[in-house]
């Protein structure tokens, strides 16, 4: 099985969105101890879905195939939990290793945890099958980004990366500028990031926010959520490349409890296509082409 997804039509516009946690293939070599259901509880369900109708807009769409438990690509390659492979890491042959707070709640590059105290596996990982994992799964999702990316970029001199994700309802409520509806906090329904401005030009962060606020969605930028390694490592907004993550509140569109579509989904997701519309018009009023014939 391929383990992406890649649709670029061919009057491509430089605008990329990419869905890296929609994936619903586990791999025979998992080896996973745990609840099925509960581990695909952390899949962004539906997310490659929502997104899917980008290419009839002039947008390309890379989507991983792949669970995000079996190893996640919106980390760094080297943010490997030392407390999940066995024996002694093999720096000389596979570098080293660097693990962040994200590493040490066990959502690391490998996540070791589905939620805190719901273990993954009941084994340790060898260092060769997490090198696996990063050669045949995230190094390839990573080089079709950067080449979608890089295409885009050589043809216009900008590029516009959308980083599509949902969030757990739970999940959704920002810690600033809290809002209140009948006098208990209200959750965000959209969360846009740019890692506090550094990943995408404002002016399109400002236009996608009064988008979403037009169409009647409660957004909140870089709270709770500012965006990973997706956004982080491919953009440059003084250059032109901007990166931007989106994180939807799956109780918009999903039961989170059975995990089925909502009865008015199709309707969420023309207003999602909307969005994907009104991406594509905002980088269409400021290209000018420059490739050579």
């Amino acid at each position: 099985m391929s383990v992406l997804s890649i649709q670029k039509p061919n009057d491509s516009l430089p605008v990329i969105f990419d869905s890296p946690h929609s994936g619903s293939w586990y791999p025979d070599d998992f080896n996973y101890d745990c609840d099925l259901e509960a581990l695909r509880s952390i899949e962004d369900r539906y997310v490659d879905d929502l997104f899917a109708e980008a290419p009839d807009h002039s947008a390309a769409l890379l989507c991983a195939t792949f669970a995000r438990s079996y190893i996640d690509v919106n980390r760094a390659p080297d943010d490997i939990d030392e407390t999940l492979y066995e024996g002694y890491w093999p720096d000389k042959d596979y570098g080293p290793v660097f693990p962040s707070a994200r590493s040490d709640s066990g959502i690391g590059l490998i996540p070791r945890l589905i939620r805190p105290g719901t273990a993954i596996y009941a084994r340790s990982l060898s260092p060769a099958e997490i090198m696996n994992r990063i050669r045949n799964h995230y190094e390839p999702y990573h080089d079709a980004l950067r080449t979608l990316l890089e295409e885009a970029f050589y043809a216009y001199g900008q590029v516009w990366h959308i980083n599509c994700h949902s969030m757990p309802a739970s999940s959704a409520y920002p810690q600033n500028n809290i809002r209140m509806i009948g006098g208990e906090m209200a959750a965000s329904d959209i969360v846009l990031g740019d890692r506090n401005g550094q990943s995408c030009g404002q002016d399109f962060m400002q236009a996608l926010r009064d988008h979403l606020d037009a169409q009647g969605f409660r957004v909140t930028v870089n709270d709770p959520y500012k965006g990973v390694e997706l956004v982080r490592r491919y953009s440059q907004p003084t250059r032109g490349r901007h990166s931007l993550q989106i994180e939807i509140n799956r109780s918009l569109f999903m039961d989170e409890e059975t995990g089925e579509k909502r009865r008015d989904y199709e309707t969420f997701k023309e207003t999602i296509t909307e969005t994907i519309r009104f991406c594509t018009a905002y980088a269409q009023t400021r290209l000018t082409k420059i490739a050579a014939d």
